[in-house]
């Protein structure tokens, strides 16, 4: 087998380690007898015991979330590195993850009043992630319509801010549980997980990850430049839609669901990349393995460092990613 099809292989027998390790472990312990007895009564009317309960309904469902949006994060970062052909872009920084928290938050602030029902948040997580982006997207071009990386760094930071800046003024309109909501949710949790919420998660992520495979090959060309590209038969305008589409998709439906958690995207496709190249196909694949591993581990230790306490995720992800992306910018590493 190649090197790829080991680090497949692999990476999923340490994802379904760290996953059996994160159902067991945290503030109430489940034994695997627990867990295997929870599993025989799937589909029966036979009662759960308390610790069966707690795994079939919060645990197993919360780390299948975690997993899911690990890989959407690192997925996302994949795709918007190959777009624009820069391994310090990930949807933080490009303004989604801003935008669609402005839209949580005016669903947080106003939801109630508005006829949305119970997609009401990830509509508005959507519809703010998408413009969000695009408004970095148009403010990023050069005048000959081509992306400016300089550009692109200015433009997030100034969308972010804007975006940003819209959530602390709900926020200051918010009522106090209103307020708090949107204070722990900008933080990253997965503790609203559901297995309704995983349905949607789980539809997103396939249909995105379908449709990325379906275009790495045209990803593999861009990193040729885009002129090369064209000359490829590759329809640049139609695939930058194409993907900032599948990013606005991804991110916005994970950022309703679990808040804001920022890093994903940055550090997993370059340690990926730094093994394996940049073949897209292939980095899509891994990085979502270990974009899962990684979120899982997060997740572990934000409900078990101070136990019965939660940490917010995105504090551990921002303290991991933090260090990453300095690195990146202090050795000048803006290309592939």
């Amino acid at each position: 087998m190649t090197k790829a099809v080991w680090t497949v292989v692999v990476g999923f027998l340490i994802l379904g380690g760290v996953m059996i390790m994160a159902v067991k472990l945290g503030a109430v312990a489940v034994s695997l007898e627990d867990i295997l007895q929870a599993l025989s009564k799937m589909g029966s009317n036979e009662t759960l015991t308390t610790h069966e309960a707690i795994f079939m309904n919060i645990r197993l469902p919360r780390v299948l979330l975690t997993a899911l949006v690990g890989a959407i994060l690192a997925l996302g970062g994949v795709l918007l590195q190959a777009l624009f052909l820069n391994p310090i872009v990930e949807p933080g920084l490009v303004g989604t993850s801003s935008g669609a928290a402005f839209g949580a938050a005016l669903y947080f602030t106003l939801g109630v009043n508005l006829p949305l029902g119970e997609f009401g948040l990830p509509l508005l997580a959507f519809l703010g992630g998408v413009l969000s982006t695009t408004l970095v997207f148009v403010l990023s071009q050069n005048k000959k319509g081509k992306l400016a990386v300089v550009a692109l760094l200015l433009s997030g930071l100034a969308i972010n801010a804007l975006f940003l800046s819209g959530v602390g003024f709900l926020s200051y309109l918010a009522r106090d549980p209103q307020a708090r909501s949107i204070t722990f949710w900008n933080l990253g949790t997965t503790s609203g997980a559901n297995w309704d919420n995983l349905k949607i998660m789980t539809l997103a992520f396939l249909f995105c990850l379908i449709v990325a495979l379906r275009y790495a090959k045209s990803l593999n060309a861009l990193i040729l430049g885009e002129d090369e590209a064209v000359y490829l038969g590759v329809n640049v305008k139609r695939l930058k839609f194409i993907i900032l589409f599948l990013n606005v998709l991804m991110i916005a439906v994970a950022t309703a669901f679990t808040g804001v958690i920022s890093f994903v995207g940055l550090v997993v496709p370059h340690l990926v990349r730094m093994f394996l190249g940049s073949e897209n196909k292939r980095l899509m694949v891994v990085s979502t393995l270990v974009g899962a591993v990684l979120l899982c581990l997060s997740d572990l230790l934000s409900r078990t460092l101070f136990a019965p306490a939660e940490l917010p995720i995105g504090i551990l992800t921002t303290l991991i990613g933090v260090p990453v992306f300095i690195y990146l910018l202090r050795k000048n590493n803006y290309q592939f």
